[in-house]
């Protein structure tokens, strides 16, 4: 074949694979056209909405349904999604979403749901532990699961790659009353692995079915979801007037459990005590807390330390201070101040309690509040000399113990309106008995002097000598019931004369 012939062969050669290579694009255009106008279809049916609304369902645990949707192009807006369900959610709507379908993904098989936001999304959840030996309800698919399916090569999954939510409002029901979430702002996306996510949360109020609890006010929450568990990475709110209170925990979803863990600080006594005992004690308050409902029901525990704090009108410091003179009794500067506490059932029990105002007083113990009935024993410590003007006192009731205090125990009982203590019955019966113990025997040896002068009585002399000794009693009675009033008990009015003794 000659030169020519070559060139003429080898021009046509590139002639036809020009060719070929503009068919195969048209064809591929064409293909691509064809199968955009498909998806496009696809996507603007019926089918597609019911397809999205089992797949949201799914993600929720819940059966629900999509309003009709306006598309502009792969943008897509509708008024609402509301659903039902037989699990934790029991119920969900969102209102004004907005959402864009992308196509990358349909090579892997889903549906790329991006730039999704809402206006508004309502969560109800019902967190009450079933009852022992009854199995939860079974979980009802969608009604749209079966037919929602796309069929032939249209993706079957769909892949949300984000959303935004304005306002969530978020309403959980335990077994103890109803708690609420409102205005927080929601960004959450995809945290790598399947069918995990994590979301971050701004503002917004939180209000808990626990007395002890007060409004939170959230500042930002991070949170992470996986296999049916919820993690709080990262919490802080703020409550009361400057508090501040900062946790991590997590929530079980299948079993309902949960448990959290954190501090507050910048809170005040009278936040976290009632009205009553928040007259009497005041300063700074920091604590650490955990909450969590693993036994069945919900319980809290922590350590609490007072700082600044000052003890104002504790009935058996008031005592004291009334008998002994000592105005620092009324007032206490407390140097230390911390205590354990647990709270559960409605019952909160402080332990490894300690109240202290150095060289004064300490106080060691604990307590049980019982709404409002209370049950105490601690261990009182006073400085040495500090009762020396009450009789037996310092020997009878206290005894010598470490940091060179005198120690004594104490109950305190009776309600949160009416404490009563048994210090001052025991100071009491201890002064009374001592000069009981003294004044007689100075007449019993009235007594013996007499009858040593005069050898054998008469049952004159002898007559006298017992009017001696009673009236002597009379005044002991007399002296002990001046004390009692002045201790804050109830005396007995001494006995008239005319009486019989």
């Amino acid at each position: 074949m000659s030169r020519r012939s070559r060139r003429r062969s080898g021009a046509g050669e590139r002639r036809w694979l020009g060719k070929a290579a503009v068919w195969l694009l048209v064809l591929g255009v064409l293909g691509f056209g064809v199968g955009y106008g498909l998806l496009r279809r696809y996507l603007h049916s019926d089918a597609f909405r019911m397809f999205l609304s089992a797949e949201a369902g799914k993600a929720a645990g819940v059966t629900g349904e999509f309003a009709p949707f306006q598309w502009q192009g792969l943008a897509v807006d509708t008024e609402s999604f509301e659903a039902r369900g037989t699990g934790p959610v029991t119920g969900l709507r969102a209102d004004g979403l907005h959402t864009e379908i992308g196509l990358g993904g349909v090579r892997r098989g889903v549906w790329e749901i991006l730039g999704s936001n809402v206006r508004r999304l309502e969560v109800s959840v019902d967190a009450r532990k079933p009852l022992d030996g009854i199995a939860p309800p079974p979980r009802i698919e969608p009604a749209v699961a079966a037919k929602a399916k796309p069929a032939g090569w249209f993706p079957k999954e769909a892949e949300l790659q984000g959303i935004d939510v304005r306002e969530l409002v978020v309403k959980v029901i335990l077994n103890e009353g109803l708690a609420t979430a409102n205005g927080m702002n929601v960004h959450a996306e995809p945290a790598g692995a399947k069918d995990a996510y994590r979301a971050e949360i701004e503002g917004g109020a939180v209000r808990l079915p626990f007395a002890m609890a007060p409004e939170l006010r959230l500042d930002r929450a991070r949170l992470r979801y996986q296999d049916g568990r919820v993690f709080l990475t990262e919490a802080t709110v703020a409550a009361w007037d400057n508090a501040r209170v900062q946790g991590t925990g997590e929530w079980d979803l299948n079993s309902r459990r949960f448990f959290i863990e954190g501090d507050v600080t910048g809170a005040k006594c009278e936040n976290v005590l009632s009205p009553d005992w928040a007259k009497r004690l005041t300063g700074d308050v920091t604590s650490s807390f955990t909450l969590n409902n693993r036994p069945g029901f919900p319980q809290a525990d922590g350590k609490l330390t007072i700082q600044n704090g000052m003890l104002t009108a504790l009935p058996m410091l008031d005592a004291l201070a009334a008998y002994a003179d000592m105005r620092r009794f009324r007032i206490l500067t407390l140097n230390e101040a911390h205590t354990e506490w647990r709270w559960k059932k409605g019952e909160l029990s402080l332990t490894k309690l300690v109240l202290a105002s150095e060289g004064l007083v300490r106080i060691e113990g604990g307590i049980t509040l019982r709404g409002r009935e209370m049950d105490g024993v601690f261990r009182l410590g006073l400085a040495a000399g500090t009762l020396a003007t009450i009789p037996g006192a310092e020997t009878d009731v206290f005894a010598p113990g470490e940091r060179g205090l005198l120690w004594t125990t104490l109950r305190i009982t009776g309600t949160l309106d009416d404490p009563k203590e048994d210090l001052t019955n025991r100071l009491i019966a201890a002064a009374g008995l001592r000069m009981f113990d003294q004044l007689p025997e100075t007449g019993e040896q009235v007594l013996k002097f007499t009858r040593s002068l005069l050898g054998d009585p008469s049952p004159k002399t002898i007559e006298k000598g017992g009017k001696i000794i009673e009236e002597t009693r009379k005044t002991v009675r007399d002296i002990t019931g001046i004390l009692d009033g002045i201790l804050g008990g109830n005396p007995e009015p001494p006995a008239k004369e005319d009486e019989p003794q």
